[in-house]
C-alpha cells in the first residue's frame, strides 16, 4: 500500500472516530495539527509517514475524554495501523509518540523516549494549543466541562505534578498561565519556535484585554 493510501485511509478512520468530538478536539484539530506538522518538517530528516500518521492518530482516544486511560489512544492507533500494510517499527514509533508527547507527561522531567518526529509533532499539537486557536480551544473546553471564565478569588496553581495537572478543575482563565503560556518555552524546532513567537503575543495581548473588561474597564 502506498504511503498516500495509507494517510488517506488514516484520515478517514480519524474522521470517522472523532465524530462529534468536543469543539477543540475534534476532526479540525486533527487537521491543523497535521497541516502544521508536515510544515514543520519541511527540510527536516524526518521520516514522513510516521510524522504524519502520528499526527493524525495522536488524539484518537485522548485521555481526558477517556476517564484518564493513557494506554487506550497508542492501543487504538496501533489496532488499527496493524491492519494496514505498515512496518512494526513504524508502528511502534507512530505509537510511542502518542504515548509521550503530551504536555503532561513533560511534568514528569525529560521524557524516557524522543525523536525528531516526536519533536515535530509535539511542536504542531502545542502551535494549535496557543495563539487566537488556542484561545478558543480553551474555552471551548472549559464550556463542556462546565468551568468558570475566570474567579479572581481562584489564583493559577503553578508548578503542579502530572497528577495534579490531571485533576485541576480551575477557570479557564487560570489554564493560560498553568500551561497556554508555558508551550513558547517548550517548543522543540526552529520553525516551531518561530509561529509560537506571534501566538504567544496574541495571547498575552487577549489576557491583558480580558482582564481589563472583567470589571467594566475598557
Amino acid at each position: 500500500m502506498k504511503n498516500k493510501e495509507i494517510i488517506e485511509k488514516t484520515m478517514a478512520f480519524v474522521k470517522e472516530s472523532l465524530a462529534g468530538a468536543e469543539g477543540g478536539h475534534d476532526w479540525w484539530h486533527i487537521h491543523r495539527v497535521w497541516n502544521n506538522a508536515r510544515s514543520i518538517a519541511t527540510n527536516l530528516p524526518v521520516d514522513m509517514l510516521v510524522v504524519e500518521l502520528a499526527a493524525l492518530l495522536h488524539d484518537i482516544a485522548d485521555s481526558k475524554f477517556h476517564n484518564g486511560n493513557e494506554e487506550l489512544g497508542p492501543q487504538k492507533a496501533g489496532e488499527f495501523l496493524e491492519g494496514l500494510e505498515i512496518s512494526p517499527n513504524v508502528v511502534e514509533h507512530v505509537q510511542k509518540i502518542i504515548q509521550y508527547m503530551s504536555f503532561k507527561n513533560s511534568m514528569e522531567g525529560k521524557s524516557s523516549f524522543n525523536s525528531l518526529e516526536m519533536e515535530v509533532v509535539q511542536d504542531a499539537d502545542r502551535l494549535d494549543a496557543i495563539g487566537a486557536i488556542g484561545i478558543a480551544r480553551a474555552f471551548s473546553y472549559g464550556g463542556f466541562k462546565n468551568r468558570s471564565l475566570h474567579d479572581p478569588k481562584v489564583k493559577p496553581v503553578l508548578n503542579m505534578t502530572k497528577e495534579e495537572y490531571k485533576k485541576n478543575t480551575g477557570p479557564t482563565i487560570n489554564h493560560f498561565y498553568e500551561k497556554l503560556l508555558l508551550l513558547k518555552e517548550g517548543m522543540n524546532t526552529k520553525t516551531g519556535r518561530e509561529l509560537a513567537n506571534q501566538r504567544h503575543k496574541y495571547m498575552e495581548d487577549f489576557l491583558e484585554q480580558f482582564l481589563a473588561e472583567w470589571d467594566g474597564g475598557r
